[in-house]
């Protein structure tokens, strides 16, 4: 009874922590003035040197028309740079498929790295890496991954203390019945790989994050088909899992990013509704959630709170100056970008 009465006061005191949280707004904006094509999607974003952040998205006439290409913006001093064409999926003269899902990350050395797909769909993609030293200005030429690697499917990957890089990714089976995630490991300068298998047969689940918790665990945080933010865990960096499971948190079968801030407080960033019967419905909220333990949150900021519309695919990172940056689909036109501080 008392052990019982303990865990429901540390509850208490986490949830109060949590929510005594105070988020206000520094900055809220679109990416770009005049987007050089009709549509636009799955925006990252990463720190750079000297105080800067790139984005990067995939934009063209429509989702999976061969004309989508990866573009990048830089952003400094307050401002977003004209859009960049950085990548495409031109094979031949003959034949050209579309780009999906760019995920930056740069390297604590210093190396910026820019990942992403190349293929018909999702089902058929295969997974490319580009490099640069210099913070985007010039890139290597891109490099197929093999043929078991798709590297991070569309959230960033972390760095462990050892140095080595986890990638959250997964993949959706050509028949469209099967979705499972999986990891995949390198060592800090991406050279070397391998493929960490999670048995994840219970749900359907793609695109996870990565979260760190105290000691050597832990935590993946999926979209799902289930309507739930669906949860796994490890207790050593990531080397085996435990079971998947649902958390409390509604997922309408759409991509959702997490992070762990400095201060170990964990951030959410998710559409708070269920699934509808079109794909798109469920995205016009876009909330921001605190925890402290990643088993119980708190909405503690809406992003987008409209009746229809689709605001979705939200990448977020912290800067060292402790702010929270967030970019997300603004209705298939542009790519929003919001600054949030958390006292």
């Amino acid at each position: 009874m008392r052990y019982s009465l303990y865990i429901l006061l540390l509850l208490c005191c986490t949830q109060a922590y949590a929510q005594k949280q105070r988020v206000t707004l520094v900055k809220n904006e679109l990416i770009m003035q005049n987007p050089p094509f009709a549509a636009c999607h799955a925006s990252t974003i990463t720190p750079l040197s000297n105080n800067r952040l790139m984005a990067a998205w995939f934009g063209g006439s429509r989702e999976s028309a061969p004309d989508v290409c990866i573009y990048t913006s830089t952003w400094e001093d307050g401002q977003w740079s004209a859009p960049r064409r950085v990548a495409d999926g031109v094979i031949n003269d003959t034949l050209r498929y579309p780009c999906w899902n760019p995920v930056l990350f740069r390297t604590r050395a210093g190396r910026l790295l820019l990942f992403y797909k190349i293929g018909r769909s999702p089902r058929e993609w295969w997974g490319v890496m580009r490099s640069s030293s210099d913070d985007g200005k010039h890139w290597s030429a891109a490099q197929k991954l093999r043929d078991s690697l798709l590297g991070p499917v569309k959230n960033k990957p972390v760095q462990l203390a050892s140095g080595d890089i986890l990638y959250p990714s997964s993949t959706e089976s050509k028949d469209e019945k099967q979705w499972h995630i999986h990891l995949e490991k390198s060592d800090a300068e991406a050279q070397h790989w391998q493929y960490l298998p999670i048995n994840n047969d219970t749900f359907g689940v793609i695109q996870p994050s990565i979260l760190f918790h105290k000691g050597d665990s832990l935590q993946l945080l999926c979209r799902s088909r289930q309507n739930y933010v669906v949860q796994c865990w490890s207790g050593d960096q990531g080397a085996t899992w435990g079971p998947l499971s649902k958390t409390d948190l509604p997922n309408p079968n759409s991509g959702t990013d997490a992070l762990t801030l400095r201060n170990g407080l964990q951030v959410l960033v998710y559409n708070p509704l269920n699934a509808g019967k079109e794909w798109f419905e469920g995205r016009s909220k876009l909330n921001v959630a605190l925890s402290t333990d990643g088993r119980h949150w708190k909405d503690v900021y809406a992003l987008e709170d409209q009746q229809k519309g689709e605001f979705s695919y939200p990448a977020i990172i912290q800067t060292p100056d402790g702010l929270l940056h967030i970019t997300y689909t603004a209705d298939r036109k542009n790519i929003r970008h919001v600054v949030l501080r958390v006292k």
